[in-house]
């Protein structure tokens, strides 16, 4: 996996935790509506952790989120 594309998962998974976090959901609740570990969330979120996910996960987590999935890819550099 090169740079760009670890530091692009790292961005994702801190994106999604940004919006859990927003929505009041737990790791747990958010893998359980996505039908995932309460581990493999916490992999996606961790910035050391550069976690791959399917794109039918990413549109079931966006959907949880009650998240457009394009927002999603809009990084923050202070998240």
């Amino acid at each position: 996996m090169t740079d760009k594309r670890e530091k692009q998962y790292r961005e994702l998974g801190l994106t999604i935790a940004y919006y859990r976090k927003m929505r009041g959901i737990t790791q747990l609740q958010l893998a359980e509506y996505v039908n995932v570990s309460r581990t493999h969330i916490s992999n996606l979120e961790a910035p050391n952790m550069p976690t791959s996910i399917s794109l039918d996960k990413l549109f079931d987590i966006a959907d949880a989120l009650d998240v457009p999935i394009c927002k999603l890819f809009e990084f923050r550099d202070k998240i």
